[in-house]
C-alpha cells in the first residue's frame, strides 16, 4: 500500500487481517519521504518536513497519532523507493496498462519493479490508488530524470 499519513495503510492492514489473517502487509513511500519507515523500523514517530517527491499524495510530515499504533501492530513492513522507480512505475501503469493512476498510487507497482518487495512465485495483490494527477509534472520528472 501507499504509505503518507497512514490512513490507507492501516485501513487496509486491518481489513488485510480480518480477512486474511496470513497476508503479508507492506507499506511504500518515496525514500524522500521516509518517516513511516523510520518510524516503523525504530518505534517511535519520525517526522519529515516538506519532502522533495513526484508522489504528491504522501508529502505528509508523519504518520498520524491514530494511525501510526495500526502501522506497528497490523503491518508487517515498511519499504521505500526512489524518484526514478515511481516515475517509470507511473508511466508503465499508463502506457502498458492503460490506467490512469498518480504517482503517489504507484509507490506499490515502484515497489514491486524496484525489487524493493520480493514477490517471485508469489501471489501479490496492491493498492493503486488515485487518479488526481498532474500529467505535466510527472512527464517533466520523467524527463528531468532520464
Amino acid at each position: 500500500m501507499p504509505c503518507g499519513g497512514g490512513g490507507l495503510l492501516s485501513g487496509c492492514a486491518l481489513a488485510a487481517r480480518a480477512l486474511a489473517p496470513k497476508c503479508r502487509v507492506v507499506g511504500v513511500e518515496p525514500a524522500s519521504a521516509d518517516d513511516a519507515t523510520r518510524s516503523f523500523r525504530t518505534r517511535t514517530l519520525h517526522t519529515v518536513h516538506n519532502p522533495d517527491t513526484i508522489a504528491d499524495g504522501v508529502r505528509t510530515p508523519s504518520l498520524g497519532h491514530l494511525t501510526f499504533p495500526l502501522v506497528l501492530q497490523n503491518v508487517d513492513d515498511m519499504v521505500t523507493v526512489s524518484e526514478q522507480a515511481i516515475v517509470d512505475a507511473t508511466l508503465l501503469l499508463w502506457n502498458r496498462m492503460k490506467i490512469v493512476v498518480e504517482p503517489t498510487g504507484a509507490l506499490p507497482a515502484a515497489a514491486l519493479f524496484e525489487g524493493a518487495v520480493p514477490a517471485r512465485g508469489l501471489r501479490v495483490g496492491m493498492v493503486v490508488s488515485g487518479g488526481n494527477v498532474d500529467f505535466e509534472a510527472v512527464l517533466a520528472a520523467a524527463r528531468a530524470r532520464r
